[in-house]
């Protein structure tokens, strides 16, 4: 997908002086530019103004860790809350190592000490409540067989991520160097977060293992194969309500 809003160097004078703006097809909901190739510019196009401080905030308590550094207080862009970061290093993966796997894991525990019992104003998005809720909104009855097959309680241990896919972060030379992309962070259950990673990034028994090597977690590999589960039910409904291609994570949790 490419950006929705579409802007020129004149809106953005107001708060950087830039030479060059390069529209990008990174955002799936919002339009994100690369700014003079040092710069990123998102417009977040669904996000309210205060849900947009709110992750300005999450990202200041967070300044320590691999996460973008925001070079702007929120600015408007055609009436949208926007925000300008640091462009950072690195590409995203399309296979992790094992070694990846632990780093990613050790920023989920980094990132899960700063944010426990904080409590976040945006809605908890992945509760079993509203995936209930939009998986009726599905009328597909395969989604409703997996989820009341699933024997899960999600716990509110503090802010989680929600969306951390393999395209939500960055390597440099085998280095973690970037996680991003918070906009979908609320409260919710760490083991939530540690099941979208082992969706998206894990292929095997081994892969988990690092992940949960990384994570200083001692779960069995039971409890996050439930949790890798939710979190796939939970994006294959999210991708068939948004017309969106759902079926390669239905199949990876229902091989």
């Amino acid at each position: 997908m490419g950006v929705n809003t579409i802007i020129s160097l004149n809106d953005i004078r107001p708060y950087i002086n830039a030479k060059k703006l390069t529209p990008t097809i990174d955002g799936i909901m919002d339009s994100v530019y690369i700014i003079d190739d040092s710069f990123v510019l998102k417009v977040f196009e669904n996000m309210s103004l205060e849900a947009v401080e709110e992750e300005l905030e999450l990202l200041k308590s967070c300044e320590n860790l691999n996460i973008p550094k925001v070079v702007s207080q929120v600015i408007t862009i055609q009436n949208k809350p926007a925000l300008i970061y640091e462009k950072c290093k690195g590409q995203s993966l399309k296979k992790a190592t094992l070694d990846e796997l632990v780093q990613i894991g050790e920023f989920l525990k980094s990132f899960h000490d700063i944010t426990k019992n904080k409590q976040s104003n945006n809605m908890e998005l992945f509760s079993k409540n509203r995936l209930y809720e939009m998986i009726c909104d599905t009328k597909h009855h395969p989604f409703l067989e997996c989820f009341n097959s699933l024997d899960i309680e999600l716990k509110n241990d503090g802010i989680i991520h929600g969306d951390l896919f393999l395209d939500n972060a960055s390597f440099y030379h085998g280095k973690l160097s970037c996680v991003y992309d918070f906009t979908q962070s609320c409260n919710g259950d760490f083991l939530f977060d540690l099941g979208v990673v082992g969706l998206s990034w894990c292929d095997g028994i081994e892969d988990k293992k690092a992940l949960l090597r990384g994570y200083e977690s001692d779960i069995s590999m039971d409890i996050l194969d439930k949790y890798i589960k939710y979190a796939g039910l939970f994006y294959s409904v999210n991708r068939f309500l948004n017309k969106r291609n759902f079926k390669d994570l239905w199949e990876k949790i229902n091989d």
